[in-house]
């Protein structure tokens, strides 16, 4: 292992790579410290200790920034929503956005420039509802300390500003570093918090309380072999695949003719990664910002009373997203249309199943069973912290589940990568 980590810095490239990642996080981390003006900290702190539980789950992705009230307290809240947006009307919607989505790499390049566009316009939404109306509304407090229209102008200014910023390091990491930029920037964030999770833990359930002491020691061995279960199951679904067989039969190409070969198509069981639990919880977001700007009004107080991080409903929706989030970007990522196309063209077959259409099918109805297990893994893993702070009241492991199934998604998926750059210059992985 030791080894494999020494042949990372051996490597010039993936040396840059490393470098440049470790480079933006501590941009990031400065940044999470870096206070919004205008702002009374001391009403986020006893807002945070009115309700912990729902500042809790925002605070999060966010690294502790929100708690902090720093510029990057909306975390990437609004680049996800605008993500969800842009590929969500790029599926045969506006005709123009299709037809981006199917240029390549130039179009590509212009629906991420749209992403980045309604990334500011929503950035500047939710700072406006922070600042007007969000923490009024949940908690009769106004953060805001010169209530003039330059001093709200202020607050907005830099929480949007912060937001582009944290939007361009995630792409910056994606473009010159290692992995998923925005995935790492969220990883990175909630490992900030393990410390003051552990806190929290060790001052509910154990300083100067002894008459529950066991009690409290039998829920901290539950707690540890939940994680552990959940890790476990994690790295097994995440794993999964389930391999199609494909037979090309020979083909000849000018003068030369070549024989046919046996391969197979790989889909996950969870191909969709740890990104349908990050758009849901987004998207959960997004109503109860609204919200704020109207506090007075009945549909509002509604959303205020329902959409209740420990609540039922909110449970029940929060999981209902994630399946459905799960099969729409696993069938983003994977097209069975274009598939069965490409294997047609290229003279492919699947075994037992004739090409075009029938073939089409086969592989819709394989995608389909084996994403449903995908998608209630996910959904499960999700929820579970709800029902353990029903049982022992510890809202400071409300995130725990998400926050595993993040940071294990994540370390595999960069895992991944480092092994893959290793393999193709003859260094042995961190599989052997």
């Amino acid at each position: 292992m030791w080894e494999t980590f020494g042949n990372l810095f051996r490597v010039p490239e993936l040396r840059r790579r490393l470098l440049a990642t470790l480079g933006l996080l501590v941009i990031f981390r400065i940044g999470s410290n870096i206070a919004v003006p205008n702002v009374d900290p001391s009403v986020i702190a006893q807002a945070s200790s009115q309700n912990g539980g729902i500042l809790a789950f925002m605070d999060a992705l966010s690294g502790g920034a929100l708690s902090r009230m720093s510029i990057f307290a909306m975390s990437v809240y609004p680049y996800v929503t605008a993500s969800i947006i842009v590929q969500l009307l790029s599926m045969d919607v506006i005709p123009t956005l299709t037809e981006w989505a199917r240029e390549g790499e130039a179009g590509r390049r212009r629906l991420t420039q749209l992403t980045r566009y309604l990334t500011a316009i929503l950035g500047a939404v939710q700072a406006a509802g922070f600042t007007f109306g969000y923490f009024r509304t949940l908690f009769g407090a106004n953060i805001v300390v010169d209530q003039s229209v330059f001093g709200y102008a202020e607050v907005i200014l830099a929480l949007t500003a912060g937001t582009v910023l944290l939007m361009w390091l995630g792409e910056m990491i994606t473009e010159y570093g290692i992995g998923n930029g925005i995935s790492i920037v969220i990883m990175a964030g909630i490992v900030s918090r393990v410390p003051a999770y552990l806190q929290s833990i060790y001052q509910t359930w154990y300083a100067g309380n002894q008459p529950q002491l066991a009690l409290h020691i039998a829920f901290g061995v539950i707690l540890v072999v939940i994680a552990v279960l959940v890790v476990a199951g994690v790295v097994y679904m995440h794993e999964g695949v389930r391999r199609i067989p494909v037979q090309y039969s020979r083909r000849v190409v000018g003068r030369r003719m070549y024989a046919g070969q046996q391969t197979h198509i790989p889909i996950k069981v969870n191909a969709s990664g740890v990104i349908p639990i990050i758009f849901a919880s987004s998207l959960l977001y997004v109503p109860v910002i609204i919200a704020a700007f109207f506090p007075n009004h009945g549909w509002a107080t509604w959303i205020g009373a329902n959409l209740n991080f420990q609540g039922a409903f909110y449970n029940v929706l929060y999981a209902l997203l994630i399946v459905g989030f799960t099969f729409f970007y696993t069938y983003v990522q994977i097209n069975p249309m274009q598939l069965a196309d490409d294997m047609k063209k290229y003279g492919g077959f699947i075994p037992g199943v004739r090409p075009g259409r029938p073939t089409e099918q086969y592989i819709t109805r394989i995608m389909n069973r084996i994403t449903v297990a995908g998608a209630v893994f996910l959904a499960v893993i999700a929820i579970i912290p709800s029902l353990f702070i029903g049982v022992t009241g510890l809202t400071a492991v409300y995130f725990g589940g998400t926050a595993l199934l993040i940071m294990v998604g994540v370390t595999l998926d960069t895992m991944k990568q480092l092994e893959g750059q290793l393999v193709m210059r003859h260094y042995h992985g961190f599989i052997r």
